[in-house]
């Protein structure tokens, strides 16, 4: 997410932005919107991130930027991915361009944190959601399990978030215990927009085959443990398919940091983390989350399946109706 502007004598000529992947990018649509392009040669570029300097989907823009003889670039933050980082800057520095850097840097980092978490950190970006009663349960207890269903603590607006939250992200995940008790869709319904890559941890595979996770309609991974998956395909029960990946990690390790290298190789920018306790407290124990989304219904439990544990800086607080959404950053 890029933006660009083009200012001649103080006067805004040109204006861009990066609509999509594999198109023109920010600086070319600005440079392209100027109608006097001899205005140029006096003018001066800003752009929210380093102008890159290789040829990937696009031709490099520093080298438009030098061909159409800007002088001066102002620049928000230097691109971390490493077939750019600083060689951007470096071939508009030898071309004679006077070079400004760090300029909001800040709020250009925060409009890709995404892109700057899986560059830096070599992982998703990863934000944990749950709903949690009045009380502090995210489910109550259920005697016969034969009668459990999903139990609703949000009202339908905080559903329809959700959704549009999912329309947002590259992948959403959960964990064997969600997936066996709630047969979740985990896709985008009530809202427009792409569903996400879905992901499951399901050590000793023991989602039934009928889950609505493995009908096929999504890409989903499944992360499970080496020996089962072994077992699984010498016993011929795993059928390759386009949108139903089998992946095995050591159970034994660190999962987070596992899961999270897994997805990063996937090329999974984000992660939304829907659940249940035992999946979320691992990521939080580890300090492997950005945002933790937090619902809470005005219903009580009494007692139940207690919600997860963390500290976290609160950045906003809201009422959707009868529910309250609570963000936190992990600094």
């Amino acid at each position: 997410m890029v933006g660009s502007v083009i200012v001649h004598k103080d006067k805004i000529i040109g204006e861009g932005w990066h609509r999509k992947s594999g198109e023109a990018h920010a600086e070319v649509n600005a440079i392209n919107s100027v109608k006097d392009q001899s205005l140029l040669k006096a003018s001066t570029i800003y752009v929210s991130l380093e102008p890159c300097s290789h040829f990937g989907k696009t031709p490099p823009c520093s080298d438009l930027i030098i061909a159409k003889g800007i002088k001066k670039v102002v620049i928000g933050t230097v691109d971390p991915f490493s077939e750019v980082s600083g060689r951007g800057i470096n071939k508009l520095l030898e071309a004679g361009c006077e070079v400004l850097v760090g300029i909001l840097e800040k709020e250009c980092q925060e409009l890709n944190k995404r892109f700057f978490t899986f560059h830096l950190k070599k992982r998703p970006y990863i934000i944990l959601k749950w709903a949690q009663s009045e009380d502090g349960f995210i489910a109550p207890v259920i005697e016969n399990s034969e009668d459990r269903k999903p139990v609703w603590i949000t009202n339908k607006y905080s559903s329809q978030l959700v959704h549009k939250w999912r329309s947002e992200e590259q992948a959403i995940m959960v964990g064997t215990n969600t997936a066996v008790a709630d047969n979740p869709k985990l896709n985008t319904r009530t809202w427009t927009g792409k569903s996400p890559v879905r992901v499951v941890i399901d050590q000793y595979l023991r989602i039934p085959e009928d889950s609505a996770l493995f009908n096929k309609s999504i890409k989903t991974i499944v992360i499970c443990g080496e020996k089962v998956l072994q077992e699984k395909e010498d016993q011929q029960k795993i059928i390759p398919h386009k949108n139903l990946l089998f992946e095995s990690v050591d159970f034994s390790q660190n999962l987070g940091t596992l899961v999270c290298s897994l997805l990063h190789a996937y090329d999974l920018h984000s992660v939304i983390i829907e659940g249940g306790t035992q999946t979320l407290q691992t990521f939080i124990d580890q300090g492997l989350w950005d945002e933790a989304r937090i619902f809470s219904g005005d219903i009580q439990f009494k007692k139940g399946v207690k919600a997860p544990e963390f500290s976290g800086n609160l950045i906003s607080e809201k009422k959707i109706a009868s529910d309250t959404l609570k963000i936190y950053r992990n600094d």
